[in-house]
């Protein structure tokens, strides 16, 4: 039995208590207690679609073409997503331990299976702000009014 609770109430703790009365005394079971890691906001998420990566999509040229705000998405998930070695991983992602950016693929190529979903609000921030920087000196991005709001 794997039971995830949130402390955010006295009801969180009550059931926190009436599990830990129900575990067996046998060594059979284990108690982990950490800090949460909130994931991304709905209002990153949302800035980061419905601003960021259409400001780029809109105004990036690359080898006299543009791209999508998907091919965007994919390109920059590769290149600013955490790669896991990172000290602060914990503060980056939401769960350290299943954190992979990269697979292998049968025919030896690497594919970038990571998500900013799985980011912390923390790792959400550090993300579209190296997304930003790069879009503004590289690509000479002029971000909208909806994309220079913080989150």
């Amino acid at each position: 039995m794997n039971r995830l609770i949130i402390l955010s109430g006295e009801k969180q703790l009550r059931a926190a208590i009436i599990t830990l009365n129900n575990l067996p005394l046998d060594g059979s079971k284990q108690i982990e207690i950490k800090d949460y890691a909130k994931v991304r906001s709905i209002p990153q998420n949302s800035r980061l679609w419905g601003a960021v990566l259409r400001d780029v999509a809109e105004q990036a040229w690359v080898g006299g073409r543009q791209f999508s705000a998907d091919t965007w998405h994919y390109f920059l998930k590769c290149e600013y997503l955490p790669e896991g070695d990172e000290e602060n991983l914990a503060e980056l992602v939401k769960n350290p331990a299943e954190w992979a950016k990269w697979e292998w693929m049968p025919d030896g190529d690497r594919r970038c299976v990571g998500s900013t979903t799985k980011l912390t609000k923390k790792g959400m921030m550090i993300y579209q702000t190296a997304v930003e920087a790069y879009a503004v000196t590289e690509l000479g991005v002029m971000f909208s009014a909806d994309a220079r709001m913080g989150v």
